[in-house]
């Protein structure tokens, strides 16, 4: 990976935007597009879409969703301590002792999710996880007003951990779900930069895809694409507790993940194949065998019907504040998508035979 690149990486992972505020990511991504394409545009939710060949017959669209599980403020009390809801799916086990950032009006602020030590827990406290209404953050406060100051009803949170590197090219950090797929898209944006496609390339970076797909339905909408591929990351299993039984088998540093099921355009799904054979570049096949809960999902039924195709970024320990990815999955990811697109013209036909 270009260290112009990993620098633009460590900046995004270490941005943080949760679903539903995805200003500060957002704008990163924005300034990243602007020097490769023929115009970047930011839509009424905060998609942000940098166009390459804008008016060519065959739109295709590259999807990958910048915003962040997270929470928001839901209470204060008398004592200034702050009560939370989740906004995406967190198990709450991994939010307990969590250093979090408020991200307030007033600029953020530091907090703690709080916990009973041990030594003082009833056993019903020790054998059940917390419900998430049950945790509090703690930033200090004296009392309920003095918490006021400070923050407000609404604020959304994130975990307060930062990008960091690790042995054989892997990497940790928050929000690679799903900051690894707009790091892509950008990514594959600028090396279409001076390649001159056939194609309209709408690279999307999307919001509010941990709440319902929904910065994908709508952008999906204005662009009207006839390809649309999403890019997530996707369940690794080279770790305890996985079973590739359940999900299909995916391994860090083996190449994304391309899937075959309902939610993928087949003619699409080969060609993707076919590119990855001949410019030997590293894949691993999954199935999908219903509706993925990606932007992939959204993009195929838009208007009356999108060619669709998913392509994942293995990834440990999804939704978690120490997600795991590799530098040479997130590299092939993008190479692949941009001979993926170099390779397509306005003659080609993606109704199943």
């Amino acid at each position: 990976m270009q260290k112009e690149s990993l620098r633009f990486l460590r900046e995004l992972l270490n941005t943080p935007s949760p679903s539903g505020h995805e200003i500060g990511a957002q704008a990163l991504v924005r300034k990243r597009m602007a020097r490769y394409c023929d115009a970047v545009t930011t839509d009424v939710h905060g998609n942000v879409i940098g166009q390459i060949n804008p008016k060519a017959p065959l739109r295709v669209m590259l999807a990958g969703h910048c915003d962040e599980i997270g929470f928001i403020i839901m209470h204060i009390d008398d004592k200034g301590y702050i009560y939370i809801a989740s906004v995406g799916g967190i198990d709450s086990t991994v939010a307990i002792a969590q250093r979090v950032k408020i991200h307030s009006r007033r600029g953020p602020v530091f907090g703690v999710i709080g916990r009973k030590p041990p030594h003082l827990q009833q056993p019903n406290e020790t054998n059940q996880p917390p419900k998430i209404h049950e945790l509090w953050i703690d930033i200090g406060a004296k009392n309920k007003k003095d918490a006021e100051k400070a923050v407000a009803i609404g604020d959304y949170i994130t975990f307060d951990v930062h990008f960091e590197h690790m042995r054989n090219e892997l990497v940790a950090a928050r929000a690679f779900d799903d900051r690894a797929g707009a790091f892509v898209v950008a990514e594959t944006l600028r090396r279409l930069g001076a390649r001159k496609p056939k194609v309209a390339v709408f690279g999307v970076s999307t919001v509010q895809e941990e709440i319902g797909l929904r910065g994908a339905r709508t952008s999906a909408y204005g662009i009207d694409p006839h390809v649309g591929i999403a890019i997530d990351v996707g369940f690794a299993t080279d770790c305890p507790g996985m079973d590739p039984k359940r999900v299909g088998e995916c391994r860090l540093g083996k190449g994304p993940a391309l899937h075959r099921g309902p939610n993928i355009n087949p003619v699409l799904g080969n060609r993707i194949e076919q590119v990855a054979r001949r410019k030997r570049i590293p894949y691993q096949m999954v199935a999908s065998p219903r509706a993925t809960g990606t932007d992939a999902n959204a993009i195929q039924i838009t208007r009356s019907g999108v060619a669709a195709a998913l392509i994942s970024v293995p990834n440990r320990y999804m939704h978690t504040p120490v997600e795991i990815v590799s530098l040479k999955d997130l590299d092939n990811t993008s190479r692949l998508l941009a001979e993926t697109i170099l390779s397509l013209d306005e003659k080609i036909s993606f109704i199943p035979h």
